[in-house]
């Protein structure tokens, strides 16, 4: 008789990343915070990056108060040679998040180009460059996992904010592309795409009674997301239960980008 531990997935017990490392970029707060919280919840090493070390310091002490493995690397993800220093640096990671990426919501006749350059290169090349810095190393561990925080503003439009509809769209066609490139070496790259998710950047639009009736009208589940909702959502696709999942944009927008 096959004993009821036996017959549990491997991906679906309760610490499905015990053992790995996990790098997540921008998570000194809001999403990417609570993404490292969920990769450590799961038993994950997580490694907090952002470009503050006094917000990291703090974020990590939290993160260790509730008895997690977490360390802090304070570098910019739009600089090459310190994406490249942190590669070279330590042991390889077995999982990574991008999700590090400023917001700029202006309209094409108030938006420079040199905004959009600037949107790029942190949501787009830095996914990039970090990937291309850490995929060596996870090919030689035996493979692993990355995950791309993308937007349903990829592939769906609002006014006023060309730059980054623009940078999440390419952000998505890259998880695709590297799904192909990286997958016959046992790495998995796919995406999240959060939709209205309440965060400190978000206050004043989650205080807004248009977008509360807008959600009430349009989506499946007629509320904001929380941040915890889309970490659960890495942690599943960095885990074990997602083992034959690449190139799949996994989207948390509870119904919305699904209602006529």
């Amino acid at each position: 008789m096959t004993s009821t531990s036996d017959s549990v997935p491997s991906g679906l017990c309760a610490r499905p990343l015990k053992g790995r490392r996990a790098l997540i970029t921008g998570s000194g707060r809001v999403i990417g915070f609570e993404v490292a919280r969920a990769l450590a919840s799961a038993g994950a090493h997580v490694v907090l990056n952002g470009r503050s070390s006094r917000a990291l310091k703090e974020a990590a002490g939290e993160l260790e108060d509730e008895g997690h493995m977490v360390t802090t690397a304070a570098f910019d993800v739009t600089d090459e040679e310190a994406v490249d220093a942190f590669a070279a640096a330590g042991r390889p990671v077995d999982i990574l998040v991008n999700n590090a990426g400023p917001r700029d919501r202006r309209a094409t006749p108030d938006l420079p180009p040199a905004a959009v350059r600037d949107l790029i290169d942190a949501h787009l090349v830095a996914a990039f460059s970090l990937t291309r810095a850490l995929a060596p190393g996870m090919a030689a561990a035996g493979g692993g996992a990355i995950v791309n925080v993308t937007s349903i503003a990829g592939p769906r439009a609002r006014p006023g904010d060309p730059g980054y509809t623009a940078a999440k769209g390419a952000l998505e066609a890259l998880t695709r592309s590297h799904a192909v490139e990286f997958g016959p070496m046992g790495i998995r790259v796919n995406a999240i795409a959060p939709g209205f998710i309440a965060t400190e950047a978000n206050a004043g639009l989650a205080a807004d009674p248009d977008i509360a009736a807008f959600l009430d009208a349009r989506a499946a589940i007629p509320r904001w997301g929380r941040p915890e909702e889309v970490a659960e959502a890495a942690v599943f696709l960095a885990s074990p239960a997602a083992s034959y999942i690449t190139g799949h944009v996994l989207v948390v927008d509870g119904g919305l980008s699904i209602r006529m």
